[in-house]
């Protein structure tokens, strides 16, 4: 997976920058980073399956390239015990993109999608980037019973220093707001595939919590 995921990562980088040496110190460190003993579900494969969805939906998107760099740096800041992580996520990402030939206009756009992940909530809605971006992120909890089933354990070991009574009553809250929402995807493509089977994977967890 390694291998596939630094092809993706160097096809994109190379098109704002010809340093190859840049490039890869900024692979090793986020292949290093999403690689950390803690990451159980925050890791390289969630990255993997975001990049999948944003090539599948690539005709959909205004801006591609901002989208991808969003999906690579969302969750390189993850502590499961802080609340800022998306603000500090966005912050590095900044400092990275500066190092690039990037317009400032689009390093913004890049960061925004990253802070929207804190909410889930839509900051930018002038085009669908947000929408998809926000969409799969949370394409796990769509996913068959078994797959989501292992996603809540892996979820589980992330906080693995808060006891059982507090983890519990945490995680009912977060599930608990997904369902009081009038939608948890919001591209129409995705509410329309995975809606339903998200509601009814979260009211399954919550029975068993």
């Amino acid at each position: 997976m390694h291998n596939r995921l630094y092809t993706f990562w160097k096809e994109l980088t190379s098109k704002y920058t010809d340093d190859s040496l840049f490039l890869e110190h900024h692979w090793e460190e986020i292949r290093d980073t999403y690689s950390e003993q803690k990451r159980h579900y925050h890791n390289l494969n969630h990255i993997s399956h975001m990049l999948h969805f944003a090539s599948t939906d690539q005709a959909d998107l205004e801006d591609y390239d901002m989208l991808q760099f969003a999906i690579w740096y969302h969750d390189i800041v993850y502590k499961a015990t802080k609340s800022n992580n998306e603000l500090k996520s966005a912050k590095f990402a900044k400092n990275q993109l500066k190092n690039l030939k990037i317009d400032l206009k689009r390093i913004e756009n890049c960061t925004n999608l990253i802070i929207s992940t804190k909410k889930h909530e839509i900051i930018n809605d002038q085009n669908q980037d947000n929408a998809y971006l926000l969409d799969w992120d949370l394409a796990i909890l769509a996913t068959a019973w078994e797959t989501y089933e292992s996603y809540t354990q892996k979820i589980r070991k992330e906080y693995s220093m808060f006891p059982n009574f507090m983890y519990k009553k945490g995680r009912k809250n977060v599930l608990q707001h997904f369902l009081e929402r009038p939608q948890i995807y919001y591209s129409e493509k995705y509410y329309d595939l995975w809606e339903a089977n998200a509601r009814k994977n979260i009211q399954r967890e919550l029975t068993l919590l």
